[in-house]
């Protein structure tokens, strides 16, 4: 492997068949010669809200935290990290909230939680500051990424805490593309013989 993408975007192309991942920006929190691990930072859950989660989880005697009001929470969303594991919870969050030997810095200004604790503190805001809460995840075995940038399934580019944190959900995709300076609409998304 030449090149880590850890701490980078993936962005689908338009030839991505997989409705799992079509226009998809994908959070690299891992990639090794082993493999690679992201979270789709634009798909949000049809099914799971963030009071919901916290209700099921049954966190209010194990960590004392009280069932939140809707109203103070509404920001935090729920969204779909990927096909593998969908019951798994995963943090991507902003240094403030920093757990020694649970958190992991990915990139400057995006460190990675997949603890209950970090919902807990999350239910109880305002840590962290910047929050992305997903269900899932996206995993690739040795090569297999590679292999798919190969035949022109991926893009990408660097990660900002802007975009994962700030950026509407349904202008990812577009603001991704943006800052490779490549409008979607003039990419094939069809390939033919020549």
């Amino acid at each position: 492997m030449t090149e880590t993408l850890e701490g980078k975007l993936l962005i689908a192309m338009p030839v991505m068949t997989d409705p799992r991942f079509a226009q998809s920006v994908i959070f690299m929190c891992a990639h090794s010669d082993d493999g690679a691990m992201g979270l789709i930072v634009n798909q949000l859950s049809d099914d799971v809200t963030f009071r919901s989660l916290i209700s099921q989880l049954d966190m209010a005697e194990e960590f004392d935290v009280d069932i939140p009001d809707p109203e103070t929470v509404a920001e935090r969303r729920v969204h779909v990290g990927g096909p593998v594991d969908p019951a798994r919870g995963f943090v991507l969050h902003s240094p403030d909230y920093f757990v020694e030997g649970a958190s992991v810095t990915v990139a400057d200004g995006i460190c990675l939680t997949a603890t209950l604790e970090v919902l807990a503190s999350m239910a109880q805001s305002p840590s962290p500051k910047d929050a992305f809460l997903a269900l899932g995840y996206a995993g690739w075995t040795a090569g297999q990424l590679e292999a798919e940038i190969r035949a022109n399934g991926w893009l990408h580019t660097d990660a900002t805490t802007e975009l994962v944190f700030a950026t509407p959900i349904e202008d990812r995709y577009r603001r991704a593309m943006d800052q490779l300076g490549i409008d979607p609409s003039f990419l094939v998304s069809t390939s033919g013989r020549a």
